[in-house]
Formats: C-alpha cells, sequence, structure tokens
C-alpha cells in the first residue's frame, strides 16, 4: 500500500460536480493497493496514520497526532500511486490491484481507521472520476509505503 497523507485545513471530494464528502482539520489520504498488499499492512498504516505527530502543540512543534486534536480524515482511492515509470514516458498501473480485490482492501482499511480514530472517515467514491479540493496546512505532505517502511 502507498499512500500520500496532507494535513488539511479542509479538504472535499466531489463526483460529476456533486460533493460526496468533506472534512475539516484533519488529514487527506490518497491511497493505492496492489495485490501484494495483505491485512498486516493495512493494520501497520493505520496505526502510522493515527499516531503521526503532525500537528501542531503549544508551542508550534510537531508533537500531536490526529487522535489528540480529534481531526478528521478522508481517504481517496487512487491506483495511479502505484505507477511503474521505469522504462519510458508512459506509466504503467500494471502493479495496481483489480476491483476485486481493493475494494474489499479499501472498505477495511477506512473500517480499521475509523474503529481506531473512534468517528466515522470520509471516502472518495472507489473507481469513479473525482476531483480532491484541499487546502494544504503547512504544507505538510508525507508518503508512506507498506512495503518500504522508511
Amino acid at each position: 500500500m502507498r499512500t500520500v497523507i496532507q494535513r488539511v485545513q479542509k479538504a472535499y471530494v466531489s463526483v460529476s460536480a456533486s460533493t460526496v464528502s468533506s472534512i475539516g482539520h484533519g488529514l487527506l489520504l490518497l491511497l493505492g493497493i496492489e495485490d501484494a498488499d495483505t491485512e498486516e499492512d493495512i493494520q501497520w498504516l493505520c496505526r502510522k496514520v493515527l499516531g503521526l505527530r503532525i500537528f501542531d502543540d503549544d508551542e508550534g512543534v510537531m508533537n500531536r497526532s490526529i487522535m489528540d486534536i480529534n481531526g478528521e480524515i478522508l481517504v481517496v482511492s487512487q491506483f495511479t500511486l502505484m505507477a511503474s515509470y521505469k522504462k519510458g514516458n508512459r506509466p504503467s498501473w500494471i502493479r495496481a490491484a483489480g476491483h476485486e480485490y481493493a475494494i474489499p482492501m479499501y472498505e477495511k482499511f477506512v473500517e480499521l481507521l475509523s474503529e481506531g480514530l473512534g468517528k466515522p472517515v470520509g471516502t472518495g467514491v472507489f473507481g469513479a472520476d473525482m476531483q480532491v479540493e484541499l487546502i494544504n496546512d503547512g504544507p505538510v505532505t508525507i508518503c508512506m509505503d507498506t512495503k518500504n517502511k522508511e
């Protein structure tokens, strides 16, 4: 699994000019899934996202997690995160999981994240042509890959 985590003041996801989900202060996650991903990857990534200390404390130091600030989370599926660009200039998405595998994994990720957060997590529409609008706070943007745990 690969994710781009963005600290946001607010974020929205729309399909056909209609907002399907929105959040205030919190995290926008773009999530890519491959066939090799497991429930262990989901659990690891959920723990990391919920514990990631990238929100300011009273001294302005990034020392608080999404849990500490009672923030919100929006998760948008994005198969293009699994792009392979090794050969040529046209990316290949051969590593991206097909719908039959990716949808249950995405739903499980959202479910575990919501359980850990203690409130519903916003989502996009899997496989839809979505427009994502956000105000990046900081900006703070972090990339994580469960196959390359840095």
